[in-house]
């Protein structure tokens, strides 16, 4: 296991000190502090001001009672979250997820992870992260709506477009941006369009926000790839996951010529050794709400096409020379990663927020794969959020193609800033401590400049 220098040895024993019981945030920390010894090694006046220590702590965590009536008349009572990490660079900004996992330290290491993403993109937005416990799958329009309004209830007071700007996330998609924004809007009688991001296009929504992370992801992998004097032409890819990250995904690597043959969900994963059909699995699950093994009864089983049910094998026993996990946090084992290098793989593109478990990052660097950490690959949607923020302010729509266009570019200075900071500092090739550094220094400037706040 990666060593954390011994002078921020003492930081990485108080955060798992004040923060008992939340692995996923003490794993997000370590992982960035795993890097920041090469920072201090140069800059030891990064030590001054407990600078690092104040980026481990929130500025702001809230918790709150989300009470609602389901369709029988019952009342239901749900937990809410927003924390609030960082506005050193601008505004907090991060998603909301919907989730039965979904606790205070999940949020706290989403918010963690969402500082560096956010400062990677260049644009003026800082951290933070939200969410509640209430599971949406199963449950009516009108359950839905009416738990996106006493959420909203009590987080209005919270947000503001110059304050802090949610998206969607897991669970969270343009139907709850939708019933969310409409309470916000009759809490305040303002219509502040740029209080919310991911909206639906006729009330201020941006072209190409759906498509964002996965074609961020994919244009960020693409960039890793022409490093070694290749790309996705020809290239036999794993999607995991098939929602909204995976499905924009495997439709931009289709674009480039890949050929995606496996992408799942929870009940398990289905593999079409042609090639996945995509306009197949977006009326599944896009139109259907229905679970991916639907695919095999409409396609028909055979011909390479079935489905593994969960429990009964991984996405990743599927042989690809490019893997894209997209679906949730530590899906991919360090056993998942030592098949995928004994099949082949040659890239890593992370669709997910901390997809990979350390071991499995360490098993694709010690191959030569390259990997694409998620607080680089996937910032393609909180990007184009901003992007969505900036049409709100001028009061403006862009064309897709235009939005696309600034996308694309962000997502490879977002690659080739990782990539030059990783040589800076002595790990060339090494995406994790590149991406880790750059995010670092690009937040603890403008923290220094403000003094001890």
């Amino acid at each position: 296991m990666p060593q954390i220098d011994d002078k921020l040895a003492p930081i990485y024993e108080e955060v798992v000190r004040r923060n008992a019981g939340e692995p996923e945030f003490h794993q997000a920390v370590r992982e960035v502090l795993e890097s920041l010894g090469r920072v201090v090694a140069k800059r030891p006046d990064y030590l001054e001001d407990a600078l690092i220590e104040r980026i481990c702590e929130p500025e702001r965590q809230i918790i709150f009672r989300v009470p609602w009536t389901d369709d029988k008349g019952r009342v239901q009572i749900n937990r809410g979250f927003r924390v609030q990490f960082s506005s050193a660079m601008g505004p907090y900004k991060g998603g909301l997820r919907f989730h039965p996992s979904v606790n205070v330290g999940i949020i706290k290491f989403l918010g963690f992870e969402q500082i560096f993403k956010n400062a990677l993109t260049g644009l003026p937005i800082g951290g933070g992260k939200g969410g509640s416990d209430f599971d949406p799958k199963g449950r009516s329009d009108g359950e839905i709506m009416r738990f996106c309004q006493s959420f909203m209830t009590e987080l209005y007071r919270h947000l503001g477009e110059y304050t802090d700007v949610p998206a969607g996330d897991i669970g969270v998609g343009a139907r709850e941006i939708g019933y969310l924004f409409g309470q916000y809007k009759r809490l305040t009688n303002r219509y502040e369009a740029g209080v919310l991001t991911g909206k639906g296009l006729f009330y201020g929504g941006s072209l190409a926000r759906k498509e964002a992370t996965g074609y961020g992801n994919t244009y960020f992998t693409q960039a890793m790839l022409k490093t070694g004097g290749t790309d996705f032409d020809g290239k036999t890819v794993v999607v995991s996951g098939s929602g909204n990250v995976a499905i924009y995904t495997i439709e931009k690597v289709q674009e480039f010529g890949g050929r995606v043959v496996a992408c799942s969900d929870s009940s398990g994963y289905i593999v079409d050794e042609a090639g996945i059909d995509l306009d197949l699995v977006k009326e599944i699950k896009e139109v259907r709400r229905g679970r991916i093994s639907q695919y095999v009864r409409m396609k028909g089983e055979g011909n390479g096409v079935y489905f593994v049910k969960s429990g009964e094998g991984s996405i990743w026993d599927v042989a690809c020379e490019v893997a894209m996990p997209s679906a949730t946090q530590n899906e991919l084992t360090g056993k998942d990663a030592k098949k995928l290098v004994a099949n082949g793989v040659t890239a890593v593109g992370e669709g997910a927020n901390m997809p990979c478990t350390p071991e499995a990052i360490r098993t694709f660097q010690q191959a030569g794969v390259k990997f694409g950490p998620g607080k680089a690959a996937n910032a393609g949607g909180v990007a184009t959020s901003a992007l969505e923020m900036q049409q709100n302010a001028s009061r403006d729509r862009w064309s897709f193609e235009k939005t696309e266009s600034r996308l694309a570019t962000i997502m490879r200075d977002i690659h080739d800033s990782c990539y030059s900071t990783a040589e800076e500092f002595g790990a060339p090739g090494d995406y994790v401590i590149g991406a880790n550094i750059a995010g670092f220094i690009r937040v603890a400037e403008p923290m220094r400049a403000f003094g001890v706040i």
